[in-house]
């Protein structure tokens, strides 16, 4: 079926006020863009139409009750956790192909557990995300958030660790009995805060206390939802905290492949003058993470705005990496 063909049976189903026909059109559209790599209209169809879903007082696919109160934190009152939707799609990910494939497994298990059910199976639903800051731990949740069309919840340590005692296990309490009474993708971003070794003898004893709650807590979750643990320090983590978990992905650096695909990722929003080598730029930022290329073509389209030009230069670029050259040396250094 066309696009034209498509629209028009849109409109008929608006008419009739077909909501099911509508949205399944709506889909039908947005993957007949994507075939013709028309990447930035279907992105902006797929916001568009779900954005809508979302706020319809009709939406009969409700994914969590909407008078759920956000558990806070009892001294200062803050969340304890905030509640975030996305429109990202998987082939937004940037990632080695195996990870990529044990992620289309992981949602395939997801979709299909109906199925696993009657061989009394479960699809897996504990993980743990394991890299470099800017690697793609976080960006990778929201992205499987958007797919499986859960919403993200992001648990906010910053309003869990609380300095008086015993406080900091009950707003963990509080996190998972708000989880259990919905199906959601719930991060746990940077898990070493309340997972570090307990054999640590620089550790107090009330961090102690709040690794083995977090562990029972794991255990004990009986819940429908996706829970994805995220550290950027492995290394410190109790060696029980691994063996909860059903998957462990370890997110590496990006290899040239990657860089390259990154490179013409974020610098297609603008244009480039015919000069600029990605083959080479992708070989010249060994070591830079996923996030490190954003930010250095940010900044490379920034420096040409603020310049007077609309379209990037090799100077830009030139200008931008070495700012992140200097950044990455003085991290280094603090590390």
């Amino acid at each position: 079926m066309t696009s034209t063909e498509i629209i028009k049976k849109l409109f008929i189903a608006f008419s009739k006020k077909d909501e099911e026909e509508f949205y399944r059109l709506g889909e039908e559209l947005i993957a007949l863009e994507k075939r013709k790599k028309h990447n930035v209209v279907a992105k902006e169809l797929k916001e568009a139409l779900f954005s809508y879903s979302n706020s319809s007082n009709q939406n009969v696919s409700k994914r969590f009750k909407p008078n759920l109160p956000i558990p806070r934190d009892n001294d200062s009152g803050f969340p304890l956790l905030e509640i975030q939707e996305f429109y990202l799609d998987f082939d937004d990910l940037i990632l080695s192909e195996n990870n990529k494939y044990v992620l289309t497994q992981l949602i395939r298990e997801i979709k299909v557990s109906e199925v696993l059910a009657v061989y009394n199976l479960k699809p897996k639903n504990k993980l743990l995300f394991s890299g470099e800051p800017g690697t793609g731990k976080t960006f990778t949740a929201q992205v499987i958030s958007s797919v499986l069309q859960l919403p993200l919840v992001y648990i906010r340590f910053d309003a869990i660790i609380s300095s008086y005692l015993g406080e900091t296990a009950t707003n963990l309490r509080k996190v998972f009995d708000f989880i259990k009474n919905g199906r959601w993708v719930v991060l746990f971003d940077e898990v070493d805060i309340i997972g570090k070794n307990r054999n640590d003898e620089h550790e107090s004893g009330e961090i102690k206390r709040v690794v083995n709650n977090f562990l029972q807590m794991i255990d004990q979750f009986q819940g429908d939802s996706l829970i994805i643990s995220a550290t950027n320090h492995p290394h410190i983590l109790d060696p029980a905290i691994w063996r909860r978990f059903d998957e462990v992905i370890n997110f590496e650096l990006p290899d040239e492949i990657n860089r390259r695909e990154l490179f013409i990722k974020y610098l297609k929003v603008m244009k480039r003058e015919k000069e600029i080598n990605i083959d080479g730029w992708s070989k010249k930022t060994n070591g830079f993470s996923p996030s490190d290329i954003k930010g250095m073509c940010k900044e490379a389209m920034v420096h040409a705005i603020v310049n007077g030009n609309d379209i990037i230069t090799t100077a830009d670029l030139e200008y931008s990496f070495s700012r992140y050259k200097e950044r990455m040396s003085v991290r280094k250094q603090g590390e």
